[in-house]
């Protein structure tokens, strides 16, 4: 329809049905009223919205008391993260294994605004093994990889810093800094399509492990209506249909419950699409802290709008480009631990941060129980989130209490991990 319209074809998504393409208000009119065209949206822009906080979850906890099924530490290992942002430095010293190659198993660009047009896999240039999060305005997607799945560094003033799950396979997908909504979709396509085998059939899962959860840390500014046709729903559920949690940054727009700032695709009810709220230990490991002043609420008394569970998102110390927008304006630049890593981590914070903590800790989850289904996942974390009391009552709505400014409360990893199963070392 789009191209007997006059469109210029960009790129389909055959998987959701969806055709991605550009044209004139009169060809877009065209296409609303053609047959078999059942909804029709536009693009936009979007905005991207640790040292102690593994504490604070008991992530480090889990990782060093727990183990899997084979004895292994719970690190996330088998388990693969896909990080859809700015792009992934592969290079940087946060993703270095202890044999020296990258945490980062597949590095992927978003080209199509170049491309006459293209399928999905055309759309994505493969830049494995090198620095996609280049552009002036970047840093974020590297910052947000480090929290999810960055190793353990020791940085040079002796600080020790590791992501939540520092065993996972870290997969990124660069949408570039002005990202928007074709190109993040593009990328959730990608992951749909790909993520039993992301570096192809021939290549065994021991080497590159599947994906099984996506973070996205940006959304539009203000929040918004959820909209359960728009394309970034359709193929979220089509992801959790095959296994594949949808991790979503609840939004930085602060609010007071008088109406929801939630990011809208945060609000899809369906079993494992997550939306996290921020949550401050003060610096301290603390699990009776604060929700995040800034952290977008939902809107009192409509529960479909809340977010569904608090992480450590404010205060962040992670990998970062020192020479990049979000990581030269970070509140202490340290340096990394070799000679040349001048700056090479920061603090930032935003849900942005809160929301690869959760992408990260889903990893741990899945190595715990790796038959367990999205929705068992989503259970487990919120069914033993601890009841952090500072912010708005909770309220029970279905099988758990929930509130419009933390969700269930503050994610607890040991707690999860022994609910699925995890074993005591």
């Amino acid at each position: 329809a789009a191209s007997d319209a006059g469109m210029k074809v960009i790129t389909s998504w055959r998987k959701v049905g969806i055709v991605v393409a550009h044209g004139t208000a009169s060809q877009i009119q065209a296409v609303r009223g053609a047959d078999g065209v059942r909804y029709v949206e536009g693009n936009q822009k979007i905005k991207l919205s640790l040292e102690t906080s593994h504490t604070a979850t008991r992530g480090a906890q889990a990782r060093s008391e727990l183990a899997d099924g084979n004895g292994a530490p719970v690190d996330g290992r088998g388990v693969g993260v896909a990080v859809i942002d700015t792009g992934i430095d592969a290079t940087h010293p946060a993703f270095k294994n202890a044999d020296g190659s990258s945490a980062v198993k597949k590095n992927l660009k978003y080209i199509c605004a170049v491309l006459e047009t293209g399928d999905n896999d055309q759309c994505f240039a493969d830049l494995t093994g090198a620095d996609t999060d280049t552009l002036s305005v970047g840093g974020h997607g590297t910052h947000v990889a480090g929290i999810a799945g960055g190793r353990d560094v020791t940085l040079s003033d002796g600080g020790k810093l590791h992501g939540a799950a520092p065993g996972a396979a870290l997969y990124g997908l660069s949408v570039g800094a002005g990202i928007s909504i074709i190109g993040a979709d593009a990328a959730l396509n990608w992951v749909l399509e790909h993520h039993a085998a992301p570096c192809g059939a021939d290549v065994p899962a021991a080497t590159c492990p599947p994906i099984k959860v996506t973070n996205n840390s940006y959304g539009p500014s203000g929040g918004g209506s959820f909209d359960p046709d728009s394309a970034t729903v359709k193929i979220q559920r089509a992801l959790a249909a095959e296994g594949v949690l949808t991790v979503w940054a609840n939004g930085n727009d602060g609010g007071d419950g008088s109406s929801s700032l939630s990011n809208p695709p945060g609000m899809d009810p369906t079993p494992g699409v997550i939306s996290v709220a921020s949550y401050f230990d003060q610096d301290s490991g603390t699990r009776d802290g604060e929700v995040s002043e800034y952290s977008s609420r939902g809107k009192k008394g409509d529960p479909s709008t809340y977010p569904d569970i608090s992480a450590p998102g404010e205060d962040i110390t992670s990998a970062c480009r020192p020479y990049l927008a979000v990581c030269s304006t970070g509140l202490a630049p340290r340096n990394g631990p070799g000679l040349l890593d001048l700056g090479t981590f920061n603090t930032i914070s935003g849900t942005s941060m809160a929301a690869p903590h959760i992408a990260g800790i889903v990893a741990q989850l899945y190595q715990v129980a790796p038959g367990a289904s999205p929705a068992q996942i989503e259970d487990a974390m919120k069914s033993t989130a601890h009841k952090y009391s500072h912010g708005a009552a909770y309220e029970t709505v279905g099988a758990y209490t929930t509130s419009y400014d933390k969700g269930a409360g503050l994610v607890d990893v040991y707690a999860a991990a022994r609910k699925l199963g995890a074993a005591l070392n």
